[in-house]
């Protein structure tokens, strides 16, 4: 019953989102402590002496933050909009769970635990110089715009860094304890997902005017997006003999911080985008998982 569930977790986490939408908006504030939380988890798992800069770290990076301002200007002469969709899903850190199917697909786990850390520090830069030009503050002045967005974002992404190490420093019996429940991250991951999709679904059925080229041209991005960044990061990765931790790394995103990112300090309906991100990156990661146990018979 167990297996069956988890096999099944996104779907159900998704349509009972869809579902409870009216509900949902109830308790949409835990997000940004369900994201906290996961990320908590996860650099628990992260030793400062494990930590080790890889050149193909420095070029992932990059490609991340500059290309999710190059891939802006070039959407929005579409639409500025499906722009701001593009942005994110370009901008938004790699998942938590990223290093688990980079596992299982037989790339480096330590690889890529620490480039969730890299770029987890530089969105925590980036993004509210980025929100504070084109999201819901950019009417306000540019410097005040960006310190209300850091004061939220900042904290979000740097402090689960801080506490973890923190506790492995100074409380080893606490720390112990939070790992041997690592698991938890996913049933956290599930509940998240719930909220954000039911936000996404209000933020739809609720809009004044629907406009559904918008709304296709962001699923429609974020298909385009996912499988360039999955392609360019196995490209990349495969001149420093390993494109699967680079294709993870580049590809698979933490789209419920992406979503919760989208929905707070863009436009709302830009959240589609990396919603839509969902479906495309799981239905890879379930190709490349199946092509591995072909190649495994």
């Amino acid at each position: 019953m167990l297996k069956f569930i988890k096999d099944w977790m996104l779907p159900l986490a998704m349509l009972t989102g869809a579902l409870s939408y009216r509900l949902v908006g109830y308790i949409s504030f835990l997000t940004p402590y369900l994201i906290f939380t996961m990320l908590l988890l996860t650099f628990c798992k992260l030793s400062p002496r494990e930590m080790r800069l890889h050149p193909l770290h420095k070029w992932l990076l990059l490609i991340q933050l500059v290309g999710c301002v190059v891939v802006y200007g070039l959407v929005y002469l579409y639409d500025p909009v499906v722009a701001q969709g593009a942005l994110i899903c370009v901008l938004a850190p790699t998942a938590t769970s990223a290093a688990v199917i980079t596992g299982m697909l037989g790339g480096s786990v330590a690889f890529l635990t620490n480039y969730v850390l890299l770029c987890n520090i530089g969105v925590a830069i980036l993004a509210p110089v980025l929100f504070s030009f084109m999201g819901s503050q950019s009417e306000m002045p540019f410097f005040e715009s960006f310190l209300f967005i850091c004061r939220q974002v900042g904290p979000l992404l740097i402090l689960p860094l801080v506490f973890a190490w923190s506790l492995r420093a100074f409380l080893p019996k606490l720390h112990a304890r939070i790992l041997s429940v690592h698991k938890l991250s996913f049933y956290l991951w599930a509940v998240a997902l719930t909220i954000v999709t039911g936000s996404t679904v209000r933020f739809l059925v609720e809009q004044q005017d629907p406009d559904y080229t918008v709304e296709i041209g962001l699923a429609v991005v974020s298909l385009v997006i996912c499988v360039g960044q999955f392609l360019l990061g196995r490209r990349l990765g495969k001149r420093y003999g390993d494109p699967v931790s680079s294709g993870q790394g580049l590809g698979q995103k933490n789209t419920i911080l992406a979503i919760w990112m989208a929905q707070v300090y863009l436009n709302p309906i830009a959240s589609i985008a990396p919603a839509a991100y969902v479906l495309w990156q799981n239905s890879i990661n379930s190709y490349q998982l199946w092509l591995k146990g072909r190649k495994n018979e």
